[in-house]
């Protein structure tokens, strides 16, 4: 018997002015298991994982609402923060939350409000009957913050099928699409191409959401602000490397719409990047996976690529064929319909 899934969101999920890869992964799912189940979306706004008092209100009143042994999807950027309003509900219906990123793993915290916001999580997966993480990475750090959660559930993204960028001789066309926030990086790769690239031909686009202005002018530097449907496909289709220097990353969606795209990818080897990167037939990478935070080889990295014909032919011939292996979104539902279906006796 397939049950109904009750869905608990932030109420932003769809808001093209704040793209995430959270609300993709939301949608893209939740849309394809409509098809065969009945899905009710319980949208709550708020500023999460810190809610005003009428979010929190409504977040309560949503699930008290819920029928008995219910399944309820709660997104953890919406329910790992208020284990409190869960927790009364964990006796009564099926808990299943979906981390996309562990609160604490958020850069620029106090070591204070990391602890605060990593307690709380715990609290709100141990109610839960059922962990899900988007990468292997991710559930393996979820297990080593939290003592008593274990066996975490790995549904990783797909990605939608995508035409081929057309490259550039030079591959002089960086780009990097990601909410520009300190945990990915932009602040690094800025430094790098001013002060160590400067000698070469190269310009830079960034795209995402920005937290602030961005008081900034470079000629060759271009921040975008956020970009989806056709506006984000022509970035990525006037780019010739991706690159995404992030501190922490789950897994990194925006990594597969790249190679989607048959472009090779320059990226830090942290969390579930080198999953999302993967290899291609022959095992080879179709990027280059760095450190995080290594000034360095990044520098070397992208000097490589753009003064190296060869390697811009080797890698892309890389992607390319990592590009006809990339998991789909139906592959994802898939997936999750079967952690959604495998029913244990908690509710």
């Amino acid at each position: 018997m397939i049950h109904p899934l009750y869905a608990v969101l932030p109420g932003n999920v769809d808001d093209p002015a704040a793209p995430s890869g959270g609300n993709l992964y939301d949608r893209k799912v939740l849309d394809l298991l409509a098809a065969d189940r009945d899905v009710q979306e319980i949208l709550v706004d708020g500023t999460w994982p810190s809610p005003d008092t009428a979010a929190r209100d409504a977040l309560a009143a949503a699930l008290h609402d819920l029928p008995d042994h219910a399944d309820v999807l709660v997104d953890g950027l919406v329910g790992c923060g208020v284990p409190e309003i869960l927790e009364p509900h964990a006796h009564r219906v099926r808990l299943i939350v979906l981390v996309h990123l562990p609160l604490s793993d958020e850069t620029g915290l106090s070591a204070a409000h990391a602890m605060f916001l990593r307690e709380r999580e715990r609290r709100t997966l141990l109610a839960a009957d059922t962990v899900i993480a988007t990468s292997r990475a991710a559930a393996h750090r979820l297990a080593d913050l939290h003592d008593g959660v274990h066996g975490v559930a790995v549904v990783e993204p797909g990605v939608d099928p995508a035409p081929l960028a057309s490259p550039q001789p030079g591959g002089e066309r960086l780009l990097c699409v990601a909410s520009v926030t300190p945990r990915k990086g932009q602040d690094l790769l800025v430094r790098v191409l001013e002060d160590d690239l400067a000698d070469l031909d190269w310009s830079c686009t960034f795209v995402g959401a920005l937290a602030h202005p961005v008081p900034y002018h470079h000629p060759k530097i271009h921040f975008v602000g956020p970009r989806t449907g056709v506006a984000l496909a022509q970035a990525y289709g006037q780019a010739d490397l991706f690159v995404l220097p992030s501190r922490a990353e789950t897994y990194g969606m925006v990594v597969t719409e790249a190679l989607a795209r048959g472009l090779p990818v320059i990226a830090t080897a942290v969390g579930g990047l080198p999953e999302a990167l993967g290899t291609a037939p022959d095992g080879s990478l179709p990027g280059v996976l760095l450190p995080k935070d290594d000034r360095a080889a990044l520098a070397e990295a992208l000097r490589s690529w753009l003064t190296d014909a060869a390697m811009r032919d080797r890698l892309r011939a890389r992607a390319r064929a990592r590009r006809e292996r990339l998991p789909a979104w139906s592959d994802t539902a898939r997936r999750l319909g079967a952690v959604l279906d495998a029913r244990g006796d908690h509710a």
